[in-house]
């Protein structure tokens, strides 16, 4: 797809507000426009959160696992009774960019409202119509939210959203401020659609985001809270822990593949990039490129990595009597090598890599105890899975493994301990094996 589609598509938009319908719309003006919100909706992500195996696509029922209780992902089908067939345009938009249902309620922000206030009124037309004309109906509900009364009240909501969400107005004028021209589109699929700072920002006391955009200040995009038991990364120019030393032809390989020379995908990244980011357009994932590293550090203070040879060295001697040094050769170094590094793209390098040098060693830890599976995806059709240990490696063992890669090769993390790997434990993902992954392409 290219750029002339969304000029086409946007005066279509135009002039289907105008006219006041959907039905009203010509026959190649609605498959433009349905081309064109498949697209937003891929850049977007909306599939990860609202199609889940076993139901139809975009019906919803996902569980998001609160602290107050679960709640599920809609049914966004065009189904009248169970999905958004009922809504009009404008309910749409409100639901998509301000947070509130059809019937006044609020969303929780697990819907990332606050990013999708963000996107272009063109957009969301084409979203809409998309929705509407371009997706089948499913007529199943989804189930009840799990969040016990007076808890389930969504009145505070409302509350939370006039704080912590910016109006569309407001939104829309930070996303027209001024920018370079080869980063303008690639700073609008970041903070809009593509919702990057709902996972890779910190979050506040009331769950907010601290930063909604780099107009905000460089905490947006520095690093997020755990997720289903992983760390988001910084996604600046932070040494160590974030994308320095990345290229620009290095970002777009992860984006379009979920791997390249420096890492490779796991967790909830790896949906995200499954259903979204690997169908943008060359054009787009350099643009996001560019905008990722004109993001300066918000860690300037932290020294750049430079490789150490003296674990591999010693590993290559024969010498395995540092802290989890044995483990790794039994267990880790036929595939990521005695040297750290791997064996890219099949098997990410550990040395330098940095998840691997965050402060918290969560993701490490939970890949080491549940595995992880790489899907092919359109550019790299191969699968990859990292096999689970947790059945095979003792608490001790992880833990010992574990500081072992986040103090070699260069990496200066600080060492995990046997009681931290229990505490992880608690919080660990299913293994991947148990939950019957598929590698799809």
């Amino acid at each position: 797809m290219k750029y002339g589609l969304f000029t086409r598509a946007a005066f279509f938009g135009v002039a289907a507000l105008l006219a006041g319908s959907v039905s009203e719309l010509r026959a190649e003006d609605t498959s433009a426009l349905i081309a064109q919100g498949k697209y937003v909706a891929e850049a977007s992500d909306c599939s990860a959160c609202h199609t889940v195996r076993g139901r139809g696509e975009f019906a919803g029922g996902m569980e998001f696992k609160l602290p107050i209780g679960s709640i599920y992902s809609s049914n966004i089908t065009p189904d009248p009774t169970h999905g958004i067939g009922a809504y009009s345009e404008a309910e749409f938009s409100r639901a998509v960019r301000e947070g509130v249902r059809r019937d006044g309620a609020s969303l929780y922000p697990a819907m990332p409202f606050p990013s999708y206030a963000r996107m272009s009124d063109g957009d969301i037309h084409a979203l809409y119509v998309y929705f509407m004309k371009g997706v089948q109906p499913v007529a199943q509900a989804v189930p009840p939210n799990g969040i016990p009364w007076p808890l389930s009240i969504r009145l505070p909501m409302s509350v939370w959203r006039a704080v912590f969400s910016p109006s569309v107005v407001a939104a829309q004028k930070d996303v027209n401020r001024s920018l370079p021209d080869g980063i303008r589109r690639g700073a609008y699929l970041v903070e809009g659609p593509g919702h990057c700072g709902a996972c890779h920002s910190p979050r506040g006391m009331a769950l907010q985001e601290k930063a909604l955009s780099n107009s905000s200040g460089s905490l947006f995009l520095s690093g997020g809270a755990a997720i289903d038991g992983f760390v988001p990364t910084s996604l600046r120019q932070d040494q160590r822990t974030g994308l320095a030393g990345w290229s620009e032809d290095d970002i777009v390989q992860f984006l379009a593949t979920g791997r390249n020379r420096r890492g490779e995908a796991f967790g909830g990244m790896t949906d995200a990039i499954f259903h979204g980011t690997q169908h943008l357009t060359d054009a787009d994932l350099h643009a996001m490129a560019r905008y990722l590293l004109s993001l300066q550090s918000h860690q300037p203070t932290l020294s750049a990595w430079h490789y150490d040879p003296s674990a591999a060295t010693a590993l290559q001697a024969g010498d395995a009597s540092a802290q989890g040094a044995k483990v790794y050769v039994d267990h880790c170094a036929a595939c990521h090598r005695s040297d750290g590094r791997g064996y890219a793209p099949a098997f990410p390098p550990l040395a330098g890599n940095p998840v691997l040098m965050s402060d918290d060693p969560a993701s490490l830890v939970h890949v080491v105890q549940s595995g992880a599976v790489l899907p092919g995806m359109i550019k790299a059709p191969s699968a990859f899975a990292m096999p689970a240990y947790s059945g095979i490696l003792s608490s001790q063992q992880i833990a010992d493994v574990v500081t072992f890669i986040r103090k070699a090769w260069g990496n200066n993390a600080a060492p995990v301990t046997a009681a931290t790997v229990e505490e992880l434990r608690k919080s660990a993902p299913e293994p991947t094996i148990q939950k019957g992954i598929i590698p799809l392409n």
